[in-house]
């Protein structure tokens, strides 16, 4: 696969919490050359980072991020000012002890009333799959499709684990067709993201494929 083509999937992301702007405003430099679908960032640099790139690159922030256990009206806030600051792209955390207390109409609810928060711009749940049993997993592949959201993505990449290919398999055979998926945590050779990819992603969460291909580029001059 063209690495291009690769890239174009690409949400390149840093949300250290040490992140500086200088560190931001390079990831968008990155973003622009390589023509990445995203630069995912801290909601702090979104209208920094929006009033830098315009609207030549997709600016991505996280919400409830990274353990996703605040409340829904405190995503819903979050998430209203990160659209009003510019973002493009809303990716959210789940609370996750609600879905191991079995409550999945609150889950659903939470989703909901943070896709009614974006109008019009990408939603992408994350549901943390470290951290769920696989049956857990299947329940959420039929709440996420049925919140509105666009995409379903395994994880933020601060919790035990990241995308495995046998979590997008479970995905794949339990999403409703209109529901997009994206893998996030771990991916750091051009192998991973292929085989991501060859299963259906639309999307990787990952700052090490622009690496590559920055490192290709310096080695073919």
């Amino acid at each position: 696969m063209e690495l291009s083509a690769i890239l174009a999937h690409c949400d390149h992301t840093l949300l250290r919490q040490d992140a500086t702007w200088k560190e931001i405003q390079a990831v968008c430099d990155d973003g622009l050359r390589c023509r990445t679908a995203s630069v995912c960032i801290p909601p702090s640099f979104v209208r920094q980072a929006k009033d830098y790139v315009g609207d030549q690159l997709a600016i991505c922030t996280v919400i409830g991020f990274p353990n996703g256990y605040s409340t829904a009206e405190s995503k819903v806030f979050e998430t209203a000012d990160a659209v009003a600051n510019g973002a493009d792209e809303i990716d959210m955390v789940i609370n996750v002890g609600l879905v191991k207390e079995g409550r999945y109409d609150a889950v659903l609810d939470e989703i909901k009333a943070v896709r009614a928060a974006c109008p019009g711009k990408v939603l992408k749940v994350i549901i943390e799959t470290c951290l769920l049993t696989d049956e857990e997993k299947k329940a959420l592949c039929g709440i996420v499709g049925e919140s509105g959201a666009d995409f379903i993505k395994t994880s933020t990449g601060f919790s035990t684990g990241g995308a495995t290919i046998a979590d997008i398999e479970l995905f794949r055979a339990n999403i409703p067709p209109h529901l997009k998926m994206k893998a996030a945590g771990g991916i750091r050779t051009l192998a991973d993201a292929e085989a991501f990819l060859a299963l259906g992603c639309e999307r990787l969460g990952t700052s090490a494929i622009v690496k590559l291909a920055k490192q290709q580029t310096e080695g073919a001059q």
